[in-house]
Protein backbone atom coordinates (compact mmCIF):
# COMPACT_ATOMS: atom_id res chain seq x y z
CA UNK A 1 0.00 0.00 0.00
CA UNK A 2 3.07 3.12 1.10
CA UNK A 3 6.03 3.29 -0.67
CA UNK A 4 9.32 2.75 0.66
CA UNK A 5 11.40 4.53 -1.65
CA UNK A 6 14.03 6.79 -1.08
CA UNK A 7 12.34 10.22 -1.57
CA UNK A 8 15.13 11.45 -3.92
CA UNK A 9 17.31 8.76 -5.41
CA UNK A 10 15.82 5.96 -7.17
CA UNK A 11 14.32 3.04 -5.89
CA UNK A 12 15.10 0.70 -2.93
CA UNK A 13 13.68 -2.40 -1.68
CA UNK A 14 13.78 -2.50 2.11
CA UNK A 15 15.63 -5.41 2.59
CA UNK A 16 18.01 -4.03 0.04
CA UNK A 17 18.03 -0.43 1.98
CA UNK A 18 18.56 -2.61 5.12
CA UNK A 19 21.27 -4.88 4.05
CA UNK A 20 23.13 -1.58 2.82
CA UNK A 21 22.47 0.70 5.72
CA UNK A 22 23.50 -1.87 7.98
CA UNK A 23 27.03 -2.37 5.80
CA UNK A 24 27.56 1.47 6.16
CA UNK A 25 26.87 1.82 9.59
CA UNK A 26 29.05 -0.98 10.58
CA UNK A 27 32.55 0.56 8.11
CA UNK A 28 31.54 4.34 9.78
CA UNK A 29 31.57 3.18 13.05
CA UNK A 30 34.50 1.00 12.48
CA UNK A 31 36.39 4.19 10.84
CA UNK A 32 35.39 6.03 13.67
CA UNK A 33 37.25 3.91 16.12
CA UNK A 34 40.78 3.82 14.09
CA UNK A 35 40.62 7.73 14.06
CA UNK A 36 39.51 8.63 17.60
CA UNK A 37 42.92 9.03 19.20
CA UNK A 38 42.51 12.23 20.91
CA UNK A 39 40.55 12.89 24.62
CA UNK A 40 38.56 15.99 23.02
CA UNK A 41 37.85 13.77 20.29
CA UNK A 42 37.04 10.91 22.52
CA UNK A 43 34.65 13.54 24.43
CA UNK A 44 32.58 14.67 21.41
CA UNK A 45 31.79 11.04 20.52
CA UNK A 46 30.89 10.58 23.92
CA UNK A 47 28.45 13.09 24.04
CA UNK A 48 26.79 12.69 20.39
CA UNK A 49 26.09 9.12 21.51
CA UNK A 50 24.87 10.18 24.72
CA UNK A 51 22.69 12.82 23.07
CA UNK A 52 21.14 10.58 20.44
CA UNK A 53 20.56 7.44 22.98
CA UNK A 54 18.90 9.98 24.54
CA UNK A 55 16.70 11.67 21.98
CA UNK A 56 16.22 8.08 20.72
CA UNK A 57 14.71 6.90 24.44
CA UNK A 58 12.45 9.69 24.67
CA UNK A 59 10.54 10.37 21.02
CA UNK A 60 10.91 6.81 19.17
CA UNK A 61 8.65 5.15 21.57
CA UNK A 62 5.67 7.34 20.62
CA UNK A 63 6.98 7.62 17.08
CA UNK A 64 6.82 3.71 16.65
CA UNK A 65 3.44 4.10 18.39
CA UNK A 66 1.81 6.51 16.11
CA UNK A 67 3.04 4.52 13.04
CA UNK A 68 1.06 1.23 14.66
CA UNK A 69 -1.92 3.61 15.59
CA UNK A 70 -1.74 4.64 11.91
CA UNK A 71 -1.38 1.25 10.07
CA UNK A 72 -3.99 -0.40 11.81
CA UNK A 73 -6.35 1.29 13.90
CA UNK A 74 -6.71 4.79 11.21
CA UNK A 75 -7.20 2.36 8.46
CA UNK A 76 -9.63 0.05 10.50
CA UNK A 77 -11.66 4.19 11.14
CA UNK A 78 -11.23 5.07 7.59
CA UNK A 79 -12.56 1.64 6.06
CA UNK A 80 -15.52 2.00 8.35
CA UNK A 81 -16.12 6.31 7.21
CA UNK A 82 -16.25 6.54 10.85
CA UNK A 83 -15.89 10.38 10.74
CA UNK A 84 -16.49 11.09 14.49
CA UNK A 85 -13.55 8.57 15.32
CA UNK A 86 -11.56 10.73 13.07
CA UNK A 87 -11.68 13.34 14.64
CA UNK A 88 -11.07 11.76 18.10
CA UNK A 89 -7.43 10.34 16.71
CA UNK A 90 -6.39 13.39 15.31
CA UNK A 91 -7.47 15.80 18.17
CA UNK A 92 -5.28 17.35 20.35
CA UNK A 93 -5.07 18.15 23.77
CA UNK A 94 -6.55 21.70 25.48
CA UNK A 95 -3.94 24.18 25.50
CA UNK A 96 -6.02 26.25 28.37
CA UNK A 97 -5.42 24.78 32.20
CA UNK A 98 -8.60 24.17 34.07
CA UNK A 99 -9.54 25.15 37.69
CA UNK A 100 -8.57 21.25 37.94
CA UNK A 101 -5.62 21.40 36.00
CA UNK A 102 -3.90 24.56 38.57
CA UNK A 103 -4.52 22.25 41.88
CA UNK A 104 -2.12 19.06 40.20
CA UNK A 105 1.53 19.18 40.85
CA UNK A 106 2.03 18.96 36.77
CA UNK A 107 -0.63 21.45 35.91
CA UNK A 108 -2.54 19.22 34.49
CA UNK A 109 0.06 18.31 31.77
CA UNK A 110 -0.36 14.74 32.14
CA UNK A 111 -4.13 14.69 32.10
CA UNK A 112 -4.07 16.45 28.77
CA UNK A 113 -1.85 14.65 26.95
CA UNK A 114 -3.52 11.43 27.59
CA UNK A 115 -6.43 13.14 25.70
CA UNK A 116 -4.58 13.49 22.71
CA UNK A 117 -5.80 11.09 19.71
CA UNK A 118 -3.36 8.64 18.93
CA UNK A 119 -2.50 9.96 15.36
CA UNK A 120 -2.51 13.87 16.73
CA UNK A 121 0.31 16.25 16.19
CA UNK A 122 0.83 16.52 20.02
CA UNK A 123 1.42 12.93 20.65
CA UNK A 124 3.30 11.50 17.29
CA UNK A 125 4.34 14.78 14.66
CA UNK A 126 6.02 16.64 17.40
CA UNK A 127 8.03 13.66 18.35
CA UNK A 128 8.67 13.20 14.35
CA UNK A 129 9.95 16.58 14.66
CA UNK A 130 12.64 16.68 17.90
CA UNK A 131 13.69 13.57 16.99
CA UNK A 132 14.52 14.89 12.98
CA UNK A 133 16.49 17.47 15.24
CA UNK A 134 18.91 15.71 17.23
CA UNK A 135 20.46 14.85 13.61
CA UNK A 136 21.44 18.55 13.66
CA UNK A 137 24.16 20.26 15.72
CA UNK A 138 25.60 23.65 14.92
CA UNK A 139 23.57 23.99 11.65
CA UNK A 140 20.35 22.04 10.28
CA UNK A 141 21.92 19.14 8.36
CA UNK A 142 20.16 17.30 4.80
CA UNK A 143 19.37 14.75 7.05
CA UNK A 144 16.82 16.91 9.81
CA UNK A 145 15.58 18.81 6.26
CA UNK A 146 14.31 15.91 4.67
CA UNK A 147 12.97 14.18 7.59
CA UNK A 148 10.99 17.50 8.22
CA UNK A 149 9.94 17.99 4.73
CA UNK A 150 7.95 14.68 4.93
CA UNK A 151 6.99 15.72 8.85
CA UNK A 152 5.09 18.40 6.99
CA UNK A 153 3.76 16.50 4.66
CA UNK A 154 2.01 14.27 7.33
CA UNK A 155 0.77 17.23 9.07
CA UNK A 156 -1.25 19.03 6.22
CA UNK A 157 -3.02 15.45 5.43
CA UNK A 158 -3.57 14.90 9.08
CA UNK A 159 -4.69 18.55 9.43
CA UNK A 160 -7.16 17.77 6.00
CA UNK A 161 -8.17 14.73 7.38
CA UNK A 162 -9.28 16.30 10.58
CA UNK A 163 -10.88 19.09 8.35
CA UNK A 164 -13.10 16.32 5.86
CA UNK A 165 -14.17 14.35 8.92
CA UNK A 166 -14.98 17.10 11.17
CA UNK A 167 -17.53 18.57 8.59
CA UNK A 168 -18.95 14.99 7.97
CA UNK A 169 -19.39 14.27 12.07
CA UNK A 170 -22.44 15.09 13.52
CA UNK A 171 -21.10 17.88 16.19
CA UNK A 172 -19.31 19.39 13.48
CA UNK A 173 -16.95 21.94 15.23
CA UNK A 174 -15.61 23.28 12.09
CA UNK A 175 -12.31 23.02 10.73
CA UNK A 176 -10.24 25.01 8.41
CA UNK A 177 -6.66 24.65 6.94
CA UNK A 178 -5.53 21.64 5.46
CA UNK A 179 -4.80 20.56 1.70
CA UNK A 180 -8.69 21.24 0.92
CA UNK A 181 -9.31 24.18 3.33
CA UNK A 182 -12.80 25.55 4.57
CA UNK A 183 -13.08 22.57 7.04
CA UNK A 184 -16.62 23.20 8.44
CA UNK A 185 -17.84 22.87 4.25
CA UNK A 186 -19.38 19.98 4.18
CA UNK A 187 -19.18 17.97 1.12
CA UNK A 188 -21.26 14.45 0.08
CA UNK A 189 -19.94 11.73 2.15
CA UNK A 190 -18.81 9.43 -0.34
CA UNK A 191 -16.52 12.49 -1.67
CA UNK A 192 -15.26 12.88 1.46
CA UNK A 193 -14.35 9.29 2.20
CA UNK A 194 -12.79 9.53 -1.64
CA UNK A 195 -10.56 12.53 -0.45
CA UNK A 196 -9.56 10.55 3.47
CA UNK A 197 -8.65 7.67 1.46
CA UNK A 198 -5.99 9.36 -0.94
CA UNK A 199 -4.58 11.21 2.05
CA UNK A 200 -4.46 8.18 4.28
CA UNK A 201 -2.08 6.95 1.67
CA UNK A 202 -0.20 10.07 0.86
CA UNK A 203 0.62 10.28 4.41
CA UNK A 204 1.63 6.58 4.64
CA UNK A 205 4.07 7.54 2.10
CA UNK A 206 5.64 10.36 3.45
CA UNK A 207 5.52 8.14 6.72
CA UNK A 208 7.74 5.69 5.14
CA UNK A 209 10.10 8.01 3.39
CA UNK A 210 10.51 9.48 6.54
CA UNK A 211 11.46 6.34 8.17
CA UNK A 212 13.71 5.35 5.31
CA UNK A 213 15.66 9.00 6.23
CA UNK A 214 15.77 8.62 10.03
CA UNK A 215 17.18 4.83 9.49
CA UNK A 216 19.93 6.15 7.25
CA UNK A 217 23.00 5.95 8.81
CA UNK A 218 21.78 5.40 12.48
CA UNK A 219 24.08 3.61 14.06
CA UNK A 220 23.99 -0.07 14.97
CA UNK A 221 23.34 -0.20 18.76
CA UNK A 222 19.98 1.28 17.66
CA UNK A 223 16.90 -0.26 16.44
CA UNK A 224 15.34 1.03 13.20
CA UNK A 225 12.23 2.33 13.17
CA UNK A 226 9.39 -0.15 11.42
CA UNK A 227 7.88 0.84 8.43
CA UNK A 228 3.93 0.74 7.74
Amino acid sequence: LFSTREPKGGASSRRNFLSTAATATATTVVGVGVVRSGGDKDAAFARGRATLEQAYDRYTPRIVAGGKFYASDMKKLIGNNDFAGLVAATADPPKKKSKQDLSKSDGGAADRAALAGGFSDARVLVACDLYAATFSDNSISQKTKRMKEQVEIMRNVTSSIRALALAQSSDNGGGGGGLFGGGSKKIPKAEAAQKIRALYVQGGNAWNQYVFVANDDLPIFLNRLPYL
